[in-house]
């Protein structure tokens, strides 16, 4: 039996090691603040292992139980509770494994930064805000937790705040995240409006009640209630896990520490949306528009974001459109339905996607704050726990059969492909999407390793040409930097502008982590696949063992991999050797071929192609527009609005009225300014005020 103690401790060690890491840090100091949330997080994955175990090993039932009561008005309560099965669970030890390893590198990636302590307590308070997402049994505390860890990654991302990039970075973020959000909201107040409760068991437990109701939301047109409610839902999913269009504020999200760059992209922030699909499950299962609409935006944020990783060159970046590509891949297997895929992937690609950015880390370290790859080369010899690491996690992001990935990856194209069979052209769109994805995957994966740990050492003649050219402002620059990353002025800054780049291995703090990572990158689709995705043992015998996932996750699904699972499974080992013979393992061989072609045998062909394709590079570079739909554009119709409204007032106004009139526009453009104000609770006040009013129309023409 699952203990409500054990649950508890789970949640507030890691909330614990934050308040005192960053409310006592002249009481603790330095070494205090990393020791007192490494501990936290370590006693909460510990304790995460037990509870999966005792789900997986021992039989023990899924725990749902209230722990505390805010409120009640009415039939509605408002409390923390936790609904612990094995999704939760196995959430629960992805974060906090993921958590504690990134805890352990920043003590050498942090080192002298001098907002150390600040910085652990953020990370600490991160792991907090997503075990209280992952483990809510109520859309209100699931609420709580969506929001909170968007404020942290807010606080992450601006980390820097000296940086003005950092400073823009977070706010992007934020705000697109706030349109999600609303959405979100949209959604939640749907379900209170259709049963009354906020309850996870409850709505479930009812959902078929609102099969086939519709709502006129226009006058003469009807839209069923499931899928209004699934589309507002996933909205938000489509903030949080950065899908087309609300994907733009992900790559900006570089602008952080590495460290939180890997939190964020492998096992918190970005994974919420997806396991908010998993968990509301049984509501989308009600909605075939729902999930179309689903597939059709993974499928898109699949293929397309992965094309702009192509013309990267800042090697966090290619990691971060990497993160976009996986998302994309993980929606599309909940769109077909596959929802033990999509969270099966996304507990793999934790780890190898984890393992990535941290090594990006490791070559930033050892390159002495330099991402820019073309700044790179030959690392391999100077870096080889980094490159042996990069290679395997690598491997398992291409979907090399064997490795974790791929067991994750090629059962949602699986999935795809059989849902192409059965559905309209959605369904094929999204099929030769993930498919044409394995070849771009590949493609830029090995772009990045060839270009950071192959060939010619670029850094040394890339030093030359920047002391010829910059001799005379190294010291300020380096100066500058050091200052905006919060790095020691006269570390390894200045070495990188005043003496010949030497790379060096990062050291131990830094290299274990990403060991630990290489681990599960290799091994765990191997063990876990059967168990987790097909019901059987470890080797792939049938024993009529419950899915890894449980049936109160998805038992009102029609989960697509369970109906795959006698065509395609025959254990792991006969699973990857099939995968040798299937087209998706010979497009990433072909994108791997070409790869190698380009930036190791002919480096002269990047150049060429380049100019030969300058106008689909050129589309890549500026990432579809989409940075300047949602900043530059908005900003650049407010400003020909601003220019519109001064004419008027120029030729209009102050040529026909007279004294009198001017003095009632001036008090009336007064008002006028206070509706945008610049502050966000203001903005909010009036999203609420717009919820309240499409609420009254929604209740008024429902009756």
């Amino acid at each position: 039996m699952i203990s409500k103690n054990v649950l508890l401790l789970i949640v507030l060690a890691p909330l614990a090691g934050a308040i005192v890491a960053g409310l006592l840090r002249r009481q603790v100091g330095r070494a205090g603040a990393h020791w007192v949330t490494i501990l936290g997080v370590a006693v909460s994955c510990a304790l995460s292992c037990h509870v999966l175990w005792q789900l997986v090993g021992q039989g023990a039932a899924p725990f749902n139980e209230n722990v505390y009561t805010w409120f009640q008005v009415g039939g509605i309560e408002a409390h923390v509770g936790f609904m612990v099965d094995k999704l939760t669970a196995m959430m629960m030890v992805v974060v906090t494994f993921v958590s504690l390893l990134v805890h352990v590198y920043t003590i050498g990636y942090m080192a002298d930064d001098p907002g150390y302590q600040r910085f652990f307590s953020y990370i600490s308070l991160f792991t907090f805000s997503m075990l209280m997402l992952v483990m809510s049994n109520n859309f209100l505390q699931l609420f709580f937790g969506w929001e909170a860890v968007g404020l942290v990654s807010y606080l992450l991302i601006g980390f820097w705040f000296k940086r003005p990039t950092a400073v823009f970075a977070n706010l992007k973020a934020f705000l697109v995240n706030r349109v999600g959000d609303f959405g979100f909201l949209l959604g939640i107040a749907g379900i209170l409006l259709m049963f009354d409760s906020l309850d996870y068991a409850t709505v479930f437990a009812n959902a078929p009640t609102i099969a086939g109701v519709g709502v006129s939301i226009i006058d003469g047109y009807e839209w069923q209630v499931a899928t209004v409610i699934c589309i507002c839902l996933f909205i938000g999913a489509m903030g949080k896990s950065a899908q087309v269009p609300l994907h733009v504020w992900l790559p900006d999200s570089m602008e952080g520490p590495t460290p939180i760059s890997a939190l964020i992209h492998a096992a918190t922030m970005v994974t919420a949306g997806i396991f908010m699909v998993a968990r509301m499950s049984p509501l989308f299962e009600l909605s075939q528009t729902a999930l179309n609409f689903v597939l059709f935006v993974g499928a898109t944020t699949a293929f397309f974001t992965g094309l702009i990783g192509v013309v990267q060159n800042d090697i966090k970046r290619v990691v971060a459109y990497s993160t976009l590509s996986q998302l994309g891949y993980m929606t599309v297997a909940l769109g077909v339905s596959a929802y033990s895929a999509a969270v099966y992937h996304l507990m793999t690609h934790a780890f190898f996607k984890a393992l990535l950015f941290l090594a990006a880390g490791s070559v930033i370290i050892g390159m002495h704050h330099e991402q820019d790859m073309r700044k790179m080369g030959g690392l391999r010899k100077y870096m080889p726990v980094t490159y042996w690491t990069s290679l395997i996690g690598t491997l398992a992001l291409v979907g090399t059969p064997f490795f974790s990935g791929f067991y994750s990856k090629d059962t949602i194209i699986e999935a795809a492909h059989h849902a192409a069979e059965r559905a309209g052209w959605i369904g094929q769109y999204a099929y030769w999407a993930v498919l044409l994805g394995a070849f771009v995957t590949a493609f830029y994966s090995f772009r990045l390793l060839y270009l950071t740990f192959h060939g010619k050492e670029r850094f040394r003649d890339a030093h030359a040409h920047e002391g010829h050219a910059q001799a005379h402002e190294s010291h300020a620059h380096a100066q500058h930097e050091a200052d905006e990353r919060g790095h020691a002025a006269h570390g390894s800054h200045d070495d990188h502008h005043h003496g010949p780049v030497e790379p060096h291995e990062s050291p131990w703090v830094v290299t274990v982590p990403l060991i630990l990572l290489a681990i599960p990158s290799i091994l765990v689709g191997f063990f876990t696949a059967g168990p987790m995705l097909f019901g059987t043992d470890a080797m792939g015998h049938h024993k009529q063992l419950p899915f890894f996932l449980g049936a109160i996750d998805l038992a009102a699904a029609r989960d697509t991999v369970a109906n795959l699972g006698a065509e395609v499974w025959h254990g792991p080992v006969q699973f990857a050797l099939h995968g040798f013979q299937a087209p998706t393992f010979w497009l990433a061989f072909a994108g791997f071929a070409l790869a190698t072609v380009m930036y190791s045998w002919k480096p002269e062909l990047p150049a060429k192609a380049r100019r030969a394709f300058a106008w689909p590079v050129r589309v890549l570079e500026n990432k579809y527009g989409f940075d300047n739909l949602w900043i530059d554009g908005f900003a650049g119709g407010g400003l020909l609005l601003g220019k519109a409204s001064r004419a008027v007032d120029s030729h209009v106004i102050d040529g026909v009225a007279v004294n009198g009139s001017a003095r009632v526009v001036d008090f009336v453009a007064r008002l006028s300014r206070r509706v945008q104000s610049g502050y966000l609770y203001h903005y909010a006040f009036a999203m609420i005020l717009g919820l309240i009013a499409l609420l009254a129309v929604l209740i008024r023409y429902w009756r």
